[in-house]
């Protein structure tokens, strides 16, 4: 069912994967939500996922932060088999403790912003580094005005989530990921709970974590973003890799036909 399409690489030779989601399988039940994905994304590449609801992306996402355990197969970031430890060919679970601190370098980003509202935006920001890597407040502190400066939002650092827009609250929940200065971040369909005049920041804020270098493997229904920044594209559909190759190449002259009628319908 797959059809591949050459990948660019930003450094124009062969790199090793910071990420490698080799025939993963996810169920539900009887639900086969995840089919034997397999997807590699390079350091510094930003790997743009899209396909109609249901179709698994987020899924997928879940499942590489340790929200959700898959069913079969591996997936590693930087070498280390996430959730997982290998001995003699069987695998045998992390410990809680083990899987806190692989998490603690992948960022999230969801749909929904998931700020605590009765913390100001800095006060969001400093919770994990404070709590979890047990930085002082002042160091946090710190680092979370430049990190609320790069998003645009030095301003509203003692604002409540309930006094921002919408646009503004994600910032801050990127702003949040960005402080446990992870090597990957995810981004879970960033822009779909927004009004489309609040879109626009939030993806130039995305746009620039780009151009820095970070890692990132992005769900979204933002043709233009996968277009203009993705490295890599890839479309899925019934917890499937249907088509994966160069964004431009697959937008402009899609190979496959499920392809062709969901791009049809969201250009």
């Amino acid at each position: 069912m797959t059809e591949t399409s050459a990948t660019p690489q930003k450094q124009g030779a062969a790199v090793k994967p910071l990420v490698s989601i080799e025939n993963v399988h996810k169920f539900f039940g009887d639900h086969h939500v995840l089919q034997g994905i397999d997807l590699q994304v390079n350091p510094g590449e930003v790997s743009v996922i899209i396909g109609p609801s249901g179709s698994g992306k987020s899924t997928l996402l879940r499942c590489i932060n340790l929200l959700e355990t898959i069913s079969a197969g591996r997936i590693y970031v930087h070498d280390a088999l996430i959730g997982y430890r290998e001995r003699n060919g069987r695998l045998h679970d992390l410990s809680s403790k083990q899987i806190a601190n692989q998490r603690r370098e992948i960022g999230m980003v969801f749909q929904r912003f998931n700020l605590f509202p009765h913390k100001t935006a800095l006060q969001n920001v400093i919770e994990a580094p404070t709590q979890v890597k047990h930085q002082s407040k002042t160091a946090a502190k710190l680092k979370a005005h430049e990190l609320l400066e790069m998003v645009g939002l030095s301003d509203r650092a003692n604002y409540y989530p309930a006094q921002l827009s919408g646009g503004q609250q994600q910032r801050v929940a990127i702003a949040r990921a960005l402080a446990m200065e992870p090597e990957l971040m995810l981004f879970d369909e960033p822009t779909s709970a927004l009004d489309p005049e609040l879109v626009g920041d939030v993806l130039e804020v995305m746009k620039n974590l780009a151009k820095s270098g970070m890692t990132m493997i992005v769900v979204t229904h933002e043709i233009g973003f996968a277009r203009e920044v993705g490295d890599t594209l890839t479309f899925m559909d019934a917890g499937q890799v249907v088509e994966s190759g160069n964004p431009r190449e697959i937008i402009a002259n899609p190979q496959h036909h499920r392809t062709q009628e969901f791009l049809s319908r969201v250009l």
